[in-house]
């Protein structure tokens, strides 16, 4: 099995999901020097998303790819074509834009290529199953660490927004059980963590786990806008805005497929926290 994106915290925990199974798989990886972050003893290719002639050596030879787009839309069909002439089916990793919830029904430009891939991979008989994550528990290592970590309070807007955090490791698993366990053919999965919680209670859930208060301040839109200036895309800034106001006064939307598939109950945001505290501890940065 091929899975994309092999170096990513999605990805690499596919991987390790597969080889605690015992299914041979394969990495791909954009630049050899990456795979240095890799078991010692796994097969990787090289090969670049945006250059699909570079795939048919990591293709050979393959029965079922894990696809993570990570790459400009000008190259989706062309390797969307490669997957089909080489394997039989494809686990995608898209996002929960079908899903009638205010939060995920707003603009959102990555949504829109998902949905295009999603065509493609329909359009050519691959055998397919969709995995759209919703909110990931990871995204806070990016948002609220770098505050946290210098003991500052967190500037965000939409404090009594709700999301359901989803562990990254509970979305790599469940992608790794329908990539080789039989009956996930056709399946379209949404997965959330098991609880809706306001990103002020998030950012106290990590004080609580420290042993030391957190201190959020609520900005308006337009504040964010101004700190977000030059960090982020405004493109980005102004997709998270919408979806947050969106929400206010909703309750996150939460499911029971990663129970449903692995047996086992989603990570909850706490235990997530727990687990990666030392990234959000004093000190130098430990976010990577």
């Amino acid at each position: 099995m091929l899975v994309t994106g092999a170096t990513g915290r999605i990805g690499r925990g596919v991987i390790d999901q597969l080889v605690s199974a015992g299914v041979p798989v394969r990495a791909l990886t954009r630049r050899a020097e990456a795979a240095a972050t890799l078991p010692a003893d796994l097969e990787v290719v090289t090969g670049d998303l945006t250059v699909p002639t570079s795939l048919d050596g990591a293709l050979r030879g393959t029965s079922a790819v894990f696809l993570l787009w990570t790459a400009p839309p000008t190259t989706a069909a062309a390797v969307v074509e490669r997957l089909a002439a080489h394997a039989r089916r494809v686990v995608f990793l898209s996002s929960p834009h079908r899903t009638p919830h205010p939060f995920f029904q707003q603009p959102n430009p990555m949504a829109v290529l998902h949905a295009e891939i999603e065509r493609l991979i329909a359009s050519t008989g691959l055998e397919s199953t969709i995995i759209r994550p919703g909110m990931l528990a990871s995204n806070s290592l990016a948002w609220w660490a770098p505050a946290i970590r210098a003991g500052d309070v967190v500037r965000w807007p939409y404090g009594a927004a709700e999301t359901a955090p989803v562990d990254d490791r509970d979305v790599a698993a469940v992608a790794a059980r329908t990539l080789y366990q039989r009956g996930h053919a056709g399946g379209d999965y949404v997965l959330t963590g098991p609880e809706s919680l306001s990103q002020a209670a998030q950012v106290d859930i990590i004080g609580n786990v420290l042993g030391r208060p957190t201190r959020f301040k609520e900005l308006s839109p337009e504040e964010f806008r101004r700190e977000t200036e030059g960090k982020a895309p405004r493109q980005v800034v102004d997709m998270l805005l919408t979806a947050w106001g969106a929400t206010i006064g909703t309750p996150a939307f939460v499911t029971s497929t990663v129970s449903d598939i692995l047996g086992a109950p989603p990570r909850s945001f706490p235990q997530w926290v727990t687990d990666h505290a030392d990234a959000f501890e004093q000190g130098p940065d430990r976010s990577s």
